[in-house]
């Protein structure tokens, strides 16, 4: 068994409010030095070894990610149980 993780993050060009509020209240707080925010998704999926890179990326791009608005990174960590 491999666990996988998928990030997901709105694309650079994209408008990301989520992100826009929570740099706002980080400033509110008094918290400085962080020049923006991007909110996004993260996935965990615990596979067996049949399931190649390949599929991975189908995956991501066709069920956790909107490709048009978003981009992903998908990274396999090997032998990795709970």
């Amino acid at each position: 068994m491999a666990r996988v993780i998928v990030d997901v993050l709105p694309k650079a060009e994209i408008l990301d409010p989520q992100g826009q509020a929570v740099a706002r209240a980080m400033g509110r707080l008094g918290v400085s030095g962080v020049a923006d925010v991007r909110q996004g998704k993260h996935f965990v999926l615990e596979v067996d070894d049949s399931v190649d890179d390949a599929e991975l990326e189908r995956i991501a791009e066709s069920l956790l990610a909107n490709p048009v608005m978003e981009e992903w990174v998908v990274r396999r960590e090997r032998g990795t149980q709970q």
